[in-house]
């Protein structure tokens, strides 16, 4: 259940709507997402993860779009959040992942989560080879 109500284009102000405007132009669609409209309650608080949000995930890097969103999505599932999750398999899914894709990483974000808790119950002390080396 939504704890705030969501902003619609014509109840939003002149900064929200500077940021709606702003993402349809970035994404090149005429949808703007329900978590813009939430965030949209507090308009600094929209402009600034949106603008955090095309820094990292809209921005040409050395990581691809795609990649980009597998770590996103791993990290969503990890923190289980079901918005997170839907949101950027859709996102995946238009850069080419598919359902094999899509199961692979489920099965490795499952075994990374059993592999971090057993390190973590085991207080596993990190191997010498592994620490950064700076000279």
């Amino acid at each position: 259940m939504p704890m705030v109500k969501m902003v619609d284009d014509a109840s939003a102000s002149p900064a929200a709507k500077e940021v709606f405007d702003d993402i349809r132009q970035s994404r090149n669609t005429d949808y703007v997402n329900n978590i813009w409209r939430t965030l949209a309650v507090h308009p600094p608080m929209l402009k600034r993860f949106w603008n955090y949000m095309k820094e990292v995930m809209l921005k040409e890097s050395r990581l691809d779009a795609l990649t980009k969103e597998y770590i996103y999505l791993a990290v969503s599932m990890t923190n289980n959040c079901e918005y997170c999750i839907h949101s950027h398999i859709a996102a995946a899914r238009k850069k080419g992942m598919d359902d094999e894709m899509l199961a692979e990483l489920v099965e490795i974000v499952a075994l990374a989560n059993a592999g971090n808790r057993l390190t973590q119950g085991l207080q596993v002390e990190v191997d010498e080879r592994f620490k950064p080396k700076f000279d």
